[in-house]
């Protein structure tokens, strides 16, 4: 429902570059880190940036976002 391509999280002051949001404060976005680092996200779908640039270019405002599973060990 809102995109941002040079986001930076309010509540926790770090970039959230090709933030896409789909519901409330979750948002499909590219990480600086390993995926794999602690503490991880913490409701996000943290994604690389090549992953997270080709999400940019396929997904619109109003699209339809359905998220399945989790990250393992969490």
């Amino acid at each position: 429902y809102w995109r941002n391509i040079d986001h930076v999280s309010t509540i926790y002051d770090v970039p959230m570059p090709y933030s896409q949001f789909f519901d409330g404060g979750q948002a499909f976005h590219s990480v600086g880190v390993s995926m794999w680092n602690p503490p991880g996200s913490h409701g996000c779908v943290n994604m690389t940036k090549t992953d997270a640039k080709k999400y940019w270019s396929l997904l619109k405002n109003g699209d339809d976002v359905y998220v399945y599973g989790r990250k393992p060990g969490t």
